[in-house]
């Protein structure tokens, strides 16, 4: 979602090299797994790279003090989970993880996670 980004040269693609999905915090939600499965079965594609990226308002965000807010503002808290997290590998690995065990996707092999380095532009790969 972090409009500082430019995917397609941070991952060196051009229009119709890929479909990208993109949200607060890269995290991968239910919306994620309904356009990944409508992606692998309608179009074929195989491959999925969950990006992440550095310097994220998410990475560390108290998620309770915003729902607050949020409650404050609208009168009720709101249904959806923030996707807050502490650790910026754990949050790549908790996607790559809730990717491989969606059943409704038809590939689930050849999921990779990584984060991007806003600083330096490079791609690291998460284990």
């Amino acid at each position: 979602m972090d409009a500082r980004i430019e995917v397609d040269c941070a991952l060196g693609l051009s229009p119709g090299d890929a479909h990208v999905l993109r949200n607060a915090g890269g995290i991968v939600t239910e919306d994620t797994i309904r356009s990944l499965a409508l992606s692998q079965w309608l179009v074929g594609t195989r491959t999925v790279l969950v990006v992440q990226h550095t310097d994220c308002a998410l990475h560390g965000l108290h998620g309770p003090t915003f729902h607050q807010r949020l409650y404050e503002a609208a009168g009720q808290l709101p249904t959806w989970d923030l996707g807050t997290f502490a650790d910026l590998d754990a949050g790549v690995r908790e996607s790559v993880r809730r990717i491989t065990a969606a059943p409704f996707l038809r590939y689930r092999d050849r999921v990779h996670g990584f984060v991007l380095d806003v600083a330096t532009g490079r791609l690291r790969a998460v284990a």
